[in-house]
């Protein structure tokens, strides 16, 4: 005889199995669905058709779209000219090649949307300048991992669009322009931080500002910068859905590339191409599997008992989003982020709407939540990209990086409990 409860041991217990023994994310969750259709007695045919069914979604077209551009982008020169603006703009500081690095993943996640690739593209270039100027290079690289979380909340952020989708009747427009706020508060953080540990520590000055310097910098970045005002305003002022905005983008950014920039051959478009492909596949494959999963959460009815299980401790707004921010780090720290995005949000998102949280101010708050996930370990994507670059070992980076953390957690919390900071400009321009 069938067992609910069981079932869903079944389904929740497994999962976490495979994930401890390191499988990747996509069997882990695929390989427990399918044990538990089976203990159901289901067809697994019901697992295939939720894995499409979660892929078949139009909006999710941006997605791919984004990915190619953000990779076009930063393989054709435009991080090092954004380097240069940013250097011309704020490098005079004490400390200021930190602060450069923080402001340069600021244009940057506005180009990328992508953590990883911010700091695989900025990585190479700064974390070698800031540790031949003599800054640590423990804080050289937590430093370019963490100001990389930025570009998942500054817009385009194909983050976003998988959360509009997966939540239903949220417009994109409304959280690309929920996650500006969130981001430069965030990147404001970093650079207090930084000031501070510059400081204390005698990191060295820049040249002085030159406004001669300065907008010869912005020349040479706009081209790049240009495809965030096509994405953004083409999308808020809805002249443009998403997809079509990220289509738009790539076709600028190949553009930009390899008729403005040309700091690569034509030939190297199939290279990046590949190299997006895999990203791509590697996240609709994840997208799908989560739905598959997350269908068989619906239907044990494991949405119901969380949500009767964090009310049933309080009812109190602020414990309530505390707690939910607390289960989404502890995500963060095991799962790839779509993952937790696409099984996740019909748990949670109810639960916080019914204490009065406003979809879009969730959204903006789990995507910083997650943003954190990427740079702990075990998982924590970003983390690994910056060890590798660096040389640090992941468990040396990750304990230099505990005042970060404590950084973002407090930008985090701001976030949570004062909605003006995420609802302010979509309620003034949509």
């Amino acid at each position: 005889m069938v067992n609910l409860t069981t079932a869903s041991i079944l389904l929740i217990g497994s999962f976490l199995l495979f994930i401890f023994l390191r499988f990747p994310i996509a069997y882990s969750l695929g390989i427990s669905s399918i044990l538990t259709a089976m203990y159901l007695r289901m067809p697994v045919e019901i697992v295939a058709q939720n894995i499409v069914r979660g892929i078949n979604a139009f909006s999710l077209m941006a997605v791919p779209f984004f990915i190619i551009a953000g990779d076009l982008m930063s393989s054709g020169g435009i991080a090092t000219r954004l380097v240069k603006l940013a250097d011309a703009l704020v490098g005079w500081m004490r400390g200021g090649l930190a602060i450069v690095n923080i402001v340069a993943s600021m244009f940057f996640g506005g180009i990328s949307g992508s953590s990883a690739a911010d700091t695989a593209s900025l990585g190479p270039i700064l974390i070698p300048m800031m540790n031949k100027q003599g800054y640590d290079n423990e804080f050289s690289t937590g430093i370019t991992c963490a100001s990389s979380v930025q570009g998942m909340l500054i817009p385009p952020s194909h983050n976003m669009v998988i959360y509009a989708m997966v939540a239903g009747s949220v417009s994109v427009g409304a959280l690309f322009l929920a996650g500006f706020v969130p981001g430069m508060i965030l990147g404001i953080a970093l650079i207090i931080y930084s000031l501070i540990v510059s400081k204390k520590r005698n990191y060295p000055k820049g040249d002085k500002f030159h406004i001669k310097a300065a907008w010869k910098a912005f020349k040479e970045a706009v081209w790049g910068l240009i495809t965030v005002l096509i994405v953004v305003v083409g999308v808020i002022s809805g002249f443009f859905t998403a997809t079509e905005a990220a289509g738009l983008s790539v076709l600028w950014a190949f553009f930009v590339t390899f008729f403005i920039y040309k700091e690569i051959p034509l030939k190297e478009f199939w290279t990046i191409l590949s190299r997006s492909l895999k990203t791509v596949a590697m996240v609709m494959i994840i997208i799908g599997t989560s739905a598959a999963f997350g269908w068989l959460l619906a239907y044990l009815k494991v949405p119901e008992m969380v949500a009767g299980g964090i009310l049933g401790v309080t009812q109190n707004p602020i414990l309530v989003l505390l707690i939910i921010n607390f289960i989404l780090l502890i995500f963060g720290m095991l799962m790839d982020m779509a993952a937790i995005i696409t099984i996740t949000t019909p748990i949670l998102l109810p639960i916080a709407v019914q204490v009065g949280m406003d979809p879009v101010h969730y959204g903006a708050m789990m995507v910083l939540n997650l943003g954190i996930g990427v740079l702990t370990p075990p998982v924590g994507t970003t983390l690994f990209i910056g060890s590798a670059i660096s040389g640090l070992k992941i468990e040396r980076l990750a304990k230099s990086m505990i005042p970060i953390y404590i950084v973002m957690i407090v930008t985090l919390l701001l976030i949570t409990q004062f909605p003006a900071f995420t609802m302010t400009l979509p309620a003034l321009l949509m």
